[in-house]
């Protein structure tokens, strides 16, 4: 009877709904010397359990001041950021003015191009007229 009530409770155990008595009830078991052959397995994990705690770290540990470096590293990284989305947004800014300056450029270009071809037929423009004067007038 004990041994199915002791693998009932392995099975809480591992699945993690047993209470500190049970669990107590468990390593009271696996700590004696005669342990059912098929939960001969179980034995070191809970010898290990009983035997870490009991460790305590006996050693001084020094505590020296950290320098807050982190500090200072996180306000340089702002800055240089900072630095950068602001330079980076002018230095943008003025490469979109240059490009806006060509475009415009280029449309006045063409535009005097355009309004060169049409001097150059009204100049046609006036002989037909002089010439259709002179025709009208002869008669």
């Amino acid at each position: 009877m004990e041994l199915d009530n002791i693998e009932k409770l392995l099975e809480k155990y591992f699945e993690a709904t047993t209470t500190v008595a049970e669990e107590k009830e468990l390593q009271t078991y696996f700590s004696q010397e005669s342990v059912a052959t098929h939960l001969e397995q179980y034995k070191p994990m809970f010898s290990y359990f009983s035997n870490a705690k009991e460790e305590r770290y006996t050693k001084q540990v020094p505590l020296k001041p950290r320098k807050n470096y982190y500090k200072w590293i996180s306000v340089a990284a702002v800055a240089v950021l900072t630095f950068g989305i602001y330079f980076g947004n002018e230095y943008q800014e003025r490469e979109k003015a240059k490009y806006a300056y060509q475009e415009t450029k280029k449309a006045f270009e063409l535009l005097a191009t355009n309004f060169g071809k049409g001097t150059e037929k009204v100049a046609y423009l006036q002989e037909f007229e002089t010439a259709k004067q002179k025709i009208y007038n002869n008669n």
